[in-house]
């Protein structure tokens, strides 16, 4: 494996790291790709790195407002997570948005980057995302075939074990916690076959929660998530409207 001495992170708030605060962090939130960037800088002073992912943006804001920056770049590795929030979008074609990201997955495998892509999550488990499991699966399915043709390197999050526990997730129930981002970050190391020292101990089994205790959870939660998020849907806003990429330009300060 050659060594990587630039990465661009492109997508939402999965690569942004919502879910994983640190006020230390451009836009307050660290996640999985600034930890893979500091594995890969830990050994190299060469290194660079630039995030530009923004949450809420859908498949086609990341290909207008990222895929260029990234093709022009001309880094070591791409990795590239989009379509989470078109599926949650009260409608879809699928088969439209795939066609959109395999031609923006082609000018950045043209760059002769690694491009390495991700599969959506199998939510199932969640009540909340249960009806959207058979979209992200035909989602999924359109993914590997473009990235088999392609030549995109995938980590298929639909089939990571484990997260199918509460303590993976932030407690909006959307976005991955500190835990489970570390996790992803992990992953995405093993995958590109990058030694590091991100180790998670085991989880506990968790203690039952009371009834009670899991309507007032849900309640807070409602308030909390649920009704804003419905809010902005209402309003034709995003959670990212405000919200600037971490960095756009290839550095090798990450903060």
């Amino acid at each position: 494996m050659s060594r990587i001495d630039s990465y661009v992170a492109l997508g939402d708030s999965f690569t942004e790291g919502v879910g994983d605060a640190d006020p230390t962090s451009a836009n307050g939130v660290k996640g999985w790709a600034d930890r893979v960037a500091e594995q890969l800088g830990a050994t190299n002073p060469e290194f660079r790195y630039a995030n530009l992912a923004v949450r809420g943006r859908l498949v086609d804001q990341v290909i207008g407002d990222q895929v260029g920056i990234a093709v022009d770049a001309e880094p070591d590795l791409i990795t590239i997570y989009a379509g989470g929030n078109d599926l949650m979008r009260p409608k879809v074609d699928i088969d439209a948005i795939v066609s959109r990201y395999d031609s923006a997955l082609a000018d950045l495998v043209a760059t002769g980057a690694r491009v390495v892509a991700f599969t959506g999550y199998d939510a199932g488990w969640a009540p909340l995302f249960r009806s959207l499991r058979g979209r992200t699966a035909i989602y999924n399915e359109l993914l590997r075939e473009v990235a088999d043709r392609r030549g995109v390197e995938l980590v298929d999050f639909w089939r990571l074990d484990g997260y199918d526990d509460t303590r993976m997730w932030d407690s909006d129930r959307l976005h991955m916690s500190t835990r489970g981002h570390m996790r992803m970050a992990s992953e995405v190391l093993d995958h590109l076959g990058v030694s590091h020292s991100i180790e998670l101990e085991p989880l506990e089994p968790r203690a039952p929660i009371a009834p009670a205790a899991k309507r007032r959870e849900n309640a807070e939660w409602v308030k909390s998530f649920a009704a804003p998020w419905v809010s902005r849907r209402l309003r034709g806003a995003s959670s990212g409207d405000d919200v600037a990429p971490k960095h756009t330009t290839l550095r090798s300060q990450l903060h």
